[in-house]
């Protein structure tokens, strides 16, 4: 059996999921950093002071070479504000803890889940009451591919 990761572009995996893998560094993005968080609460005047400059590479990846970035389709994790269309930034060499959101390969299908650990075993919660926990029983191969550190959606066109 081949391991399910063949890494040549961008390689649609099941369950809606895509990797893009780029193999030259990541591109410098950076913009004006306000100095104070805009409330989204009451309004307030805004301030037009900037405090810097901040670089969204830096800000989003923590581990460059191990970063990967995933596309979603599907609605099981809205309830984590995981959106279909969004983007997902995941990062290989993070330690998937309990409650993770990861990218989980079961019997070679991808998915994004959250981690639980339980005594009866690993599980696989989506963040909708519409899909049922995936329970990984022993004679299944479980892998943790990768743990999400960020969506990314688009609020408006």
């Amino acid at each position: 059996m081949s391991h399910p990761l063949e890494l040549e572009g961008v390689i649609p995996f099941q369950r809606g999921l895509a990797l893009a893998v780029n193999e030259t560094a990541l591109p410098y993005v950076a913009g004006p950093l306000l100095a104070r968080a805009v409330p989204a609460g009451f309004p307030s005047p805004a301030d037009d002071y900037v405090a810097g400059r901040i670089s969204l590479d830096a800000y989003l990846v923590q581990h460059q070479e191990a970063t990967f970035f995933l596309h979603v389709s599907g609605d099981s994790m809205r309830g984590l504000g995981i959106l279909d269309g969004d983007l997902l930034v995941v990062d290989r060499a993070q330690q998937a803890a309990h409650q993770s959101v990861v990218i989980a390969v079961v019997d070679g299908a991808f998915m994004v889940k959250q981690l639980l650990h339980t005594p009866q075993g690993p599980v696989l919660r989506s963040a909708n009451p519409a899909y049922a926990d995936i329970v990984v029983g022993a004679e299944q191969e479980l892998t943790i591919w990768g743990v999400v550190r960020w969506a990314i959606h688009r609020v408006s066109k």
